[in-house]
């Protein structure tokens, strides 16, 4: 979770293609904070604690609504889609066939805390469902989700297996480089323009910063593909102690809490 948060913050700044297209930049600067990436990343984990891990579709997805939306008004305001504001402030919020990658950019909590990929799976769908229910919106969730969850577990032990994993299982085109992708890349905020392009950005990187660097580097929706890459690169190769502290910093005190409780919950084994 750290992750997403981080390649949000990072990324914050230079959405909407204000960036140079470069990885030469601060990496966190004054302008870097947290937006609605990381506002949903913190919900849909709340929503996963006060359901329960063994729970079933319905109740772990009005889980998800009520913090979703509890946050959702309290965060990060201004920053959210039409549609998504619409939602947060319907009295009986309805899916709304979305593709967006806001589906995408909130599961890493997910590809955590759940014991096998079909479970990952399957919490991942039901995590997009609740507004994203468009299969590209459902498809971006999971192989986010399932990426997150064979990288820290080893499952792939290489990128290049889990490349031929996504590849296979999710059908997305991983064949251009970030040199290729960069020179046309604009800003965009669908499943299917962003998460490939964040998972490239995953498969090139060598350590979490670069990888984080590389995925602003394509300017675009910078924010949300650095909050995509940056919760993969944290379960591929951890999150140097430096930057965890600063970003513990630029958080609220309520998220620290859901924080420690995600990391105790992994740590000791129970899922």
């Amino acid at each position: 979770m750290y992750g997403a948060i981080l390649g949000d913050m990072i990324g914050s700044p230079f959405e909407f293609d204000r960036g140079s297209k470069t990885k030469d930049f601060p990496l966190l600067s004054e302008e870097s904070h947290y937006t609605d990436d990381s506002v949903m990343t913190i919900a849909i984990a709340m929503g996963i604690f006060e359901a329960g891990l063994e729970a079933g579709e319905q109740e772990m997805k009005a889980a998800m609504v009520k913090y979703m939306r509890l946050l959702g008004n309290r965060y990060a305001a201004g920053e959210y889609g039409t549609r998504f504001s619409a939602w947060l402030a319907a009295a009986d919020p309805k899916p709304y066939g979305s593709y967006g990658n806001g589906a995408a950019m909130r599961v890493s909590s997910i590809g955590w805390l759940f014991p096998s990929l079909e479970r990952t799976r399957e919490v991942a769908r039901w995590s997009a469902e609740v507004t994203h229910n468009h299969p590209e919106g459902v498809k971006g969730a999971e192989a986010v989700a399932s990426i997150i969850f064979l990288a820290r577990t080893g499952l792939c032990e290489t990128k290049e297996q889990i490349k031929d994993f996504v590849v296979e299982e999710f059908g997305y085109d991983l064949s251009r480089t970030c040199d290729e992708i960069r020179p046309s890349y604009h800003h965009v905020e669908s499943c299917q323009e962003t998460v490939p392009e964040a998972i490239t950005a995953f498969l090139e990187g060598v350590d979490f910063e670069d990888v984080v660097r590389t995925a602003v580097s394509l300017g675009g929706d910078t924010d949300t593909v650095g909050a995509i890459a940056g919760s993969m690169a944290e379960a591929f190769y951890g999150i140097p102690m430096p930057l965890l502290r600063k970003c513990k910093e630029r958080i609220p005190e309520e998220w620290k809490t859901v924080l420690t409780t995600f990391v105790t919950t992994w740590m000791v084994g129970t899922v």
